[in-house]
């Protein structure tokens, strides 16, 4: 509990901001991950589950990858515990906003965003001003059934109204949205 014991640790974000630059971004912003989530279980006392280290993991793992591959200059990760969800949020300088290629079983590669949505409840990109900027939440919360996706979460991303401006996507994505 908080100051305020009425209400949780669980509602006040927890957040984390990482440059990468260099040669094995991927791998930096990995164990950055595993840090944050380690800290946020042990320090803030918020239960984070195999699955949920697990599946952030591969989010970041596939962003950043993107990220580092197709943006020239420096990326940003950001992670943010908030509203029973991790928010995993990518910044790079490449104005363009990845897409989801078809179905093609002898493709090698290029499954990056078919698997991100697979395993979150929510996928954002948005051009910025400079840039763009991708964020997909996790659930904390882990579904009895097994789905990837964990359980509905209550993050603000996802009670979020339609987005405005040039080039913004939102999917709610998961078994809740389909």
């Amino acid at each position: 509990m908080r100051e305020n014991e009425t209400q949780p640790l669980f509602g006040s974000p927890v957040l984390s901001t990482h440059a990468f630059t260099g040669s094995e971004p991927v791998a930096a912003a990995r164990g950055a991950a595993h840090r944050f989530l380690t800290e946020v279980q042990a320090v803030h006392g918020i239960p984070v589950s195999a699955r949920v280290i697990g599946m952030v993991e591969l989010v970041v793992s596939e962003l950043v990858t993107n990220s580092f591959k197709y943006a020239p200059g420096p990326g940003l990760l950001d992670l943010e515990v908030c509203g029973g969800g991790v928010e995993i949020s990518v910044w790079d300088t490449n104005p363009a906003l990845p897409f989801a290629r078809a179905a093609a079983p002898g493709r090698v590669g290029q499954h990056g965003l078919e698997i991100v949505t697979a395993v979150c409840q929510s996928l954002e990109m948005r051009r910025e001003p400079a840039g763009k900027r991708i964020k997909a939440v996790i659930s904390l919360a882990d579904d009895p059934g097994g789905h990837p996706a964990g359980r509905y979460c209550d993050h603000p991303c996802l009670k979020a109204g339609p987005m405005t401006g040039t080039g913004a996507f939102r999917w709610y994505v998961g078994r809740y949205w389909r």
